[in-house]
């Protein structure tokens, strides 16, 4: 099973693609998305639902899973962040797959044991999870935490 992991962000959002097979895991590609900061709106969203829909098409997976939206201290940014999600949502299920969500804790508890866990923490255990993989960034990390937390739930009931 091919699984694509969205890290959700309107400047840059993160997507990892990872494939399980019985228990054993391995990295197909990660990447990040960025929108021109000076588009509108509008033209911003059409942007990342046409990358992704690339990243779709081009990897083919047979699910998606989005991290979930944590408040802000500021609500324009957390708006935007919500926007930017929608679009990912949007661009997986309009693929026919079927859409997990994750809060961060969930992730981080997934991966490392503890909902507090640090970016550094996370990022450390997905080299031990993927061996040899070259991450794009911080967006595209997080984005393949989300994939390797869908696989791990997957035949579990969450």
């Amino acid at each position: 099973m091919i699984i694509l992991g969205i890290d959700p962000g309107l400047t840059c959002t993160g997507w990892g693609i990872v494939a399980k097979s019985g228990s054993r895991l391995s990295h197909i590609a990660n990447g990040q998305i960025r929108t021109d900061a000076k588009a509108a709106m509008a033209a911003r969203l059409v942007e990342l639902d046409a990358a992704l829909t690339d990243v779709i098409l081009h990897h083919r997976p047979d699910a998606g899973a989005v991290e979930e939206v944590f408040v802000n201290v500021n609500p324009q940014s957390t708006l935007k962040l919500g926007q930017a999600r929608g679009v990912a949502m949007l661009s997986v299920a309009r693929a026919g797959l079927p859409v997990a969500e994750y809060p961060t804790k969930v992730i981080k508890k997934a991966l490392v044991g503890t909902g507090g866990a640090q970016k550094a923490q996370v990022q450390a255990m997905l080299m031990v999870l993927l061996p040899g993989v070259k991450l794009a960034g911080e967006d595209a990390a997080d984005a393949l935490a989300v994939a390797v937390t869908h696989a791990n739930m997957l035949g579990s009931h969450h």
